[in-house]
């Protein structure tokens, strides 16, 4: 593939290169999934229930429950980057220069290190999104929570809930309707979160400044009004709020961070990028960017789930 290079240089180059702001998978670097590494192909995750088990006492001995034993597979799809450059492009570049005065010439050392980072932030951003909302049926995705979520007919009805446009007003209600559908079982774990796209969270916060209408007062949370908020952690009847990049517009998910997983195969690989110069291959002035992962989600009891859509 040909390489465009536009370039307005004029002076000293500073020695950087600015690129725009990227989303970070924040679902796995805040520590709102488990994280399942070295899972070469698949893993099967053991899910175990029981009906009532305590009954009145009796002398003999009788078996009075039910131990049901299912599963759930975590299978990890295997994903990859592919990018080619040449080096010719560079040659009437102003950072020509680094590229050395041999014919057989290297990239810019700092567009490389730019190059790195830019592809392994770009990895992280579409893994944010897959996690959430990816379909296994498009390219570079595997089926993400909600998708699994939302095809899933075991997941109880009043725990699968129809929602509407969110705003400010309305907001703290869809909320609360996803808090009262959560199972009594669930309810107060260390370890429960609501997940919310980010357009339900910048909603909620000016609902909480005093602008949605619900009893809040003109200035909102302390009489703070647009100020209150200075980007602290969110809840919502003492159930923690985490804010996902990937998620979709106007969905929610909540569930224990203990019953949802990210699987992969060794995690440094999702920050390994290999620049490698074909010249010594095939003689040839082009050089090659790969990287290759494995990533995957899956959740472990759908009953303790609701979901929000």
């Amino acid at each position: 593939m040909a390489t465009s290079i536009t370039t307005t240089y004029a002076g000293e180059f500073a020695g950087k290169y600015i690129s725009a702001a990227l989303l970070s998978a924040d679902t796995i670097e805040g520590g709102g999934i488990t994280v399942k590494p070295n899972v070469k192909y698949k893993e099967v995750m053991k899910t175990l229930s029981t009906n009532a088990l305590v009954k009145d006492a009796a002398c003999d001995f009788a078996d009075q429950s039910t131990v049901t034993l299912t599963e759930r597979v975590l299978t990890p799809k295997e994903l990859q980057v592919n990018l080619e450059l040449c080096k010719k492009d560079f040659h009437s570049d102003w950072e020509a220069v680094q590229m050395g005065y041999s014919a057989f010439d290297t990239l810019p050392p700092s567009f490389s290190d730019f190059l790195i980072g830019h592809i392994a932030s770009k990895v992280a951003e579409k893994t944010e999104e897959t996690i959430w909302q990816g379909d296994d049926s498009n390219a570079g995705e595997f089926d993400g929570l909600v998708t699994l979520l939302d095809a899933d007919t075991d997941l109880p009805a009043g725990q699968d809930l129809t929602g509407v446009a969110i705003t400010d007003s309305n907001v703290i209600a869809q909320i609360a309707r996803v808090v009262d559908a959560i199972p009594t079982s669930v309810y107060g774990k260390e370890d429960l979160y609501i997940y919310v796209s980010q357009n339900i969270a910048r909603a909620y916060v000016r609902a909480l400044g005093g602008f949605g209408a619900n009893g809040l007062g003109a200035n909102g949370v302390n009489n703070g009004g647009t100020t209150w908020y200075n980007g602290g952690d969110l809840a919502f009847d003492g159930v923690k709020l985490f804010v996902c990049s990937g998620m979709p517009d106007d969905h929610m998910v909540a569930a224990q961070k203990s019953n949802i997983f990210f699987g992969t195969g060794l995690l440094s690989d999702h920050n390994e990028v290999k620049l490698i110069d074909m010249a010594d291959l095939d003689g040839s002035q082009n050089v090659r960017v790969v990287m290759r992962f494995t990533s995957g989600v899956q959740y472990g009891i759908v009953g303790d789930i609701v979901l929000y859509t």
